[in-house]
């Protein structure tokens, strides 16, 4: 009996007890952080002068197997070169890649550096699992995801 709450604690409360403080998980596997961006939205409006571009309503973005979908897109041109420098997404967004899914209040994409960073009611899902946080950093390339500010995570073990 002992062998087997001590068994229990190392393996359920052990890792739930880590992710308080702040979680390490996967998240989508590799992105080509180099494959084109395609934005779809209702409207766009171009600023010269600052070198952004502001995309409203149904916004998407797609780039490779992530999907970024915001009401509000704001997307900012490098000064020195004609190439997205980053995105900021705002008024609730959800980001998808393969089987996972994230939501939160806002997304900035760096594209230079290929990372999102997802805050303000951060929810992540992997199939029956939910991890919940107030930031959440993605980084593309290596598939990672690190969530901090609060975490609360629900680990389905499966069939129960």
């Amino acid at each position: 009996m002992t062998r087997l709450i001590a068994f229990l604690f190392i393996t359920l409360i052990v890792p739930v007890m880590s992710m308080a403080q702040g979680a390490q998980v996967s998240f989508g596997g590799n992105q080509d952080t180099n494959a084109p961006v395609e934005v779809t939205a209702d409207s766009l409006s171009v600023n010269q002068k600052d070198g952004t571009a502001l995309y409203t309503g149904n916004v998407v973005i797609a780039q490779g197997e992530m999907r970024l979908a915001a009401p509000r897109v704001l997307v900012v041109y490098s000064q020195t070169a004609q190439k997205i420098q980053r995105m900021e997404a705002t008024g609730g967004v959800t980001m998808v890649s393969g089987s996972e899914a994230a939501e939160a209040q806002r997304a900035d994409y760096s594209l230079e550096k290929g990372v999102v960073v997802m805050s303000g009611d951060v929810l992540l899902t992997q199939g029956a699992s939910a991890l919940t946080s107030q930031k959440m950093t993605v980084n593309l390339e290596s598939g990672t995801a690190q969530l901090s500010g609060r975490v609360k995570t629900v680990l389905n073990q499966g069939g129960q």
